[in-house]
């Protein structure tokens, strides 16, 4: 197989630059895909994808022991199917904020010059309000006001503080991924091949001009690039699997860790009643109710000290208890407030395991590693403590499960952090611009050879990481384009 570009991954990034690249019809460009398609029902559902964890659709990764997260091997979900992790995530649409852009201090990549890309996806990347919001997270949003959280119009506005509810990534009560925005209508295409369960093993090499991609035995040749979409753990560890080792790859990895309160509710209308009869019903004849939940519904950006020039924390609501890293249906009725702090100062790493293109890598995040980070993780704690006792939201908490009553001081609090504390799935940094990546794209000292995806962002916006991806994708494409 061989074309013009050779594109490395169907998720976020994948699908958005094989459709944009194959908008030329002179151009021909071939996206592999380690995983299936994306058929399965629960894809379709937006409140079902904690489902889909380990599963055949997802990568099946562990972080390495964390040292301050009690030595545990936190479950790490990655998609392993056609739109990758936006087939699996909870389709929220938070980009972030104008400073964090302008912070990364790369030319063509600020605020002003990023914004007419995150524009321009719009229509394909489906921006919607939710369509049946939970009455808990109404109430949610009454208690934020409670404790001095002002209401947010927009928290995709660009400088977002408050509380709002969070747009996501459906249609009509489904879930709407990059693959249903862009790589469908592209499809029918004759310029653009996609191929599944097509793992790519190395980047092919000839001197320093990089020529295609190896899939087993199979040599694939890229004409013109080769363009890894393969994401913030799968992009580095490919480059070194290849022997492709500028400095910084797989470094400078970044990730939001979520903490904070879990507790019992008297509501009999949280998630856990989302598969009853009736809901099955109204969401399959109305795309309607329970179902139609994204789970994280709304979101607080907040400062957690006054002289603070942006939030640095947020608190997630979920009408539902989110247990044991999304593994375990929950028990009974309840709602979650994750805390997150919004820019850690932790950095980890993905490194190789072994010279196996099957065996995964070592995905170490180092979660909190540095104090900073600590510190805003319990301040989101005891915010959203005070939450569940305001007057909106106390008369639906029956008791608290996380931390739990015992824990008062910032010691035991830390201890219940540090013996549930998960990721919210956003890994960047690990090939990231001005160290792995010039502004073009390109991977230092190998031509022929550009990532575009989560890994090249290089600190991670006060917001979640979706939207930032079909960003870079979006820009990749003109990139490319202009150096055709």
């Amino acid at each position: 197989m061989e074309a013009d570009y050779v594109v490395v991954g169907a998720g976020s990034a994948g699908c958005v630059l094989a459709a944009r690249l194959s908008e030329d019809p002179g151009t021909s460009v071939l996206l592999l895909e380690a995983g299936g398609q994306d058929r399965r029902r629960e894809i379709r559902i937006p409140a079902a994808f904690s489902r889909l964890y380990r599963s055949e659709v997802d990568w099946g990764f562990a972080t390495t022991p964390q040292t301050r997260l009690d030595d545990r091997e936190l479950v790490f979900p990655r998609g392993k199917v056609v739109g990758g992790s936006a087939s699996i995530n909870a389709q929220i649409a938070l980009r972030g904020r104008r400073a964090d852009y302008d912070a990364w201090n790369v030319p063509g990549w600020s605020w002003q010059e990023v914004l007419p890309y995150f524009e321009r996806s719009v229509g394909e990347f489906a921006l919607e309000p939710q369509r049946d919001p939970n009455p808990l997270t109404r109430a949610f949003l009454d208690a934020a006001v409670e404790v001095g959280i002002p209401r947010a119009d927009d928290l995709n506005a660009p400088e977002p503080e408050g509380a709002a509810l969070l747009a996501v990534n459906q249609r009509r009560g489904r879930r709407w991924s990059v693959a249903d925005g862009y790589l469908r209508p592209a499809l029918r295409r004759p310029n653009l091949r996609v191929v599944t369960d097509a793992h790519a093993t190395r980047v092919l090499l000839d001197g320093d001009r990089a020529t295609g991609v190896e899939r087993g035995a199979e040599r694939i040749v890229a004409r013109r690039e080769v363009v890894l979409c393969a994401g913030a753990i799968g992009s580095p560890h490919l480059l070194l699997l290849s022997g492709i080792d500028p400095p910084g790859v797989g470094r400078n990895m970044q990730d939001h860790l979520a903490g904070g309160v879990l507790a019992t509710s008297t509501s009999t209308r949280t998630l856990f009643a989302a598969e009853s009869p009736t809901n099955v019903l109204r969401y399959l004849l109305l795309r309607r109710g329970l179902l139609t939940s994204n789970v994280g519904e709304a979101a607080a950006l907040v400062r957690t000290r006054a002289e603070l020039e942006a939030p640095d924390l947020e608190l997630l609501f979920a009408p539902v208890l989110f247990l044991d890293e999304g593994l375990t249906p929950p028990p009974e009725h309840g709602l979650t407030i994750a805390a997150i702090g919004l820019q850690p100062e932790s950095r980890g790493s993905v490194t190789l395991r072994s010279s196996d293109p099957f065996e995964p890598p070592l995905i170490d995040p180092a979660y909190l590693s540095d104090e900073r980070d600590v510190q805003v993780l319990l301040a989101g704690a005891r915010l959203a403590r005070r939450l569940l006792g305001t007057a909106a939201l106390a008369p639906h908490v029956r008791a608290e499960l996380l931390p739990g009553p015992d824990a008062q001081s910032d010691e035991e609090l830390l201890a219940a952090m540090r013996a549930k504390a998960q990721t919210l799935y956003h890994p960047v940094g690990t090939c990231a611009l001005g160290t792995v990546v010039d502004p073009e794209l390109r991977v230092r000292g190998v031509a022929g050879l550009r990532v575009a995806d989560a890994s090249v962002i290089p600190r991670i916006p006060r917001g979640h990481t979706n939207w930032p991806t079909v960003m870079v994708a979006e820009k990749a494409a003109d990139l490319l384009r202009r150096s055709a």
